[in-house]
């Protein structure tokens, strides 16, 4: 690996910030110049590899990273537009701790994010009586975050770690712990919140919540399209056939998929074509940070990364960059800390095995602090603004969400299983 300038980081922290500060201050204006904004800066990036460093290589790799993604996020995007659940307004506190927890075990056979596009449209019309910012803050903890840890199919990050060879079923044996404990502290505390909210609402919203609801489903032929991209996952070869299939099977459930279905969804690509254009500069100028730390991996975690360094150090970056390359970026400085290249080797070793825990978990968990942190909140928080729901901007959502709720149950969660 050829050790990128420092000096290159720059067009990564710049984009950060722009995503941070431009839609707050000028909104009009990064609405329609934000792709010019992250494929600038990326070209800027692809540039310096190709034409100083000569790196071609590490290009294409990333290039193949984010095609993965960006088809898995997409195609189940695609699909999930494509099934409607009908529902009545009102529901109480309690179902929706119900409704919430359905939506973290489905994360995990859906994807984290074709759980959040199944889920959240017929969430806020649950609550659409008194939806508020807090619905959609949790729905993003839990659902779109947290609930995903307990298989590769849950987050992206967790997929590119079985595309690095980590065993299927390895992650449920090991991280249904922390699953129980982060989705049950965050269910607890959406309760007293919401039934804080409940209690407030005018009693006409209260008397509708006690109405028994009745749930139509429309479009469930699309469950064959969600099947075949759940099979493409463990499609290794040839070189992009996962990727075929899963295109292949958004365009069948696009063109199949009656309009009717579409309109109730009020289904649009602008989310994921928002998030598509955004994570492309993300993945491109993020190869110097993540480049720089594989290099100094020896100097900033030391020969032996304590569990805790590597949850605090995963989840702290995967914060502010897209969790899914944080998460390979870790995994190659732990390999290149403890000189293991296999990692049947490193999950073999108790230490190792614990390291990748901390990591997935780290990478999984802390995704939900931002809306930037894992490619579901962004499509999330667009539906919601679609929605005319009052959504904190970045920063916003972190003064008011993350660090009051999200940031108790991360220290929880350390104080539980990686202290040591």
């Amino acid at each position: 690996m050829i050790s990128p300038s420092p000096w290159m980081i720059l067009p990564f922290a710049l984009l950060l910030g722009a995503m941070a500060l431009v839609p707050l201050l000028a909104p009009k204006w990064w609405l329609r110049h934000y792709a010019k904004v992250a494929l600038g800066l990326g070209a800027v990036t692809l540039g310096y590899y190709i034409l100083i460093l000569q790196d071609a290589t590490r290009v294409l790799h990333t290039a193949h990273d984010y095609a993965s993604f960006i088809m898995l996020v997409g195609s189940l995007f695609v699909v999930s537009g494509g099934i409607h659940i009908g529902v009545k307004g009102g529901a109480t506190p309690l179902a929706n701790v119900i409704f919430l927890l359905i939506g973290a075990i489905a994360a995990n056979v859906l994807g984290t994010t074709g759980a959040a596009m199944l889920l959240i449209r017929p969430w806020i019309r649950m609550n659409q009586c008194r939806v508020a910012a807090h619905h959609v803050a949790f729905f993003i903890f839990i659902v779109a975050n947290v609930g995903g840890c307990l298989t590769p199919i849950g987050d992206p990050p967790l997929f590119l770690g079985y595309l690095q060879d980590v065993p299927f079923w390895w992650v449920a044996e090991n991280c249904w712990p922390m699953w129980a404990a982060g989705v049950g502290i965050l269910l607890a505390m959406f309760y007293v919140v919401d039934k804080i909210n409940f209690a407030r609402a005018p009693s006409v919203m209260r008397e509708k919540a006690t109405v028994s609801e009745t749930w139509k489903y429309d479009g469930l032929a699309n469950l064959f399209f969600l099947g075949v991209i759940l099979g493409a996952v463990f499609v290794g070869r040839p070189v992009f056939l996962r990727e075929v299939l899963m295109l292949a099977a958004a365009a069948g459930s696009y063109f199949t998929t009656k309009k009717s279905v579409h309109a109730a969804n009020h289904f649009s690509f602008h989310p994921v074509r928002e998030v598509a254009v955004l994570f492309a500069g993300i993945f491109a100028t993020m190869m110097p940070a993540l480049d720089w730390l594989g290099l100094h991996a020896k100097e900033l975690l030391g020969a032996s990364p304590s569990p805790g360094i590597l949850f605090w150090g995963t989840g702290g970056l995967s914060s502010v960059l897209d969790n899914a390359p944080t998460y390979l970026g870790f995994l190659s400085a732990l390999r290149g800390a403890t000189g293991t290249r296999e990692i049947a080797e490193l999950l073999g070793q108790n230490a190792g095995a614990m390291g990748v825990l901390a990591i997935s978990i780290g990478a999984v968990f802390f995704g939900a602090a931002t809306y930037i942190g894992n490619g579901p909140n962004f499509m999330v928080k667009a539906i919601a603004d679609q929605k005319k729901i009052p959504m904190p901007g970045f920063i916003g959502f972190v003064f008011k969400f993350t660090l009051p709720f999200l940031l108790p149950a991360l220290i929880t969660i350390w104080l539980l299983f990686f202290r040591g």
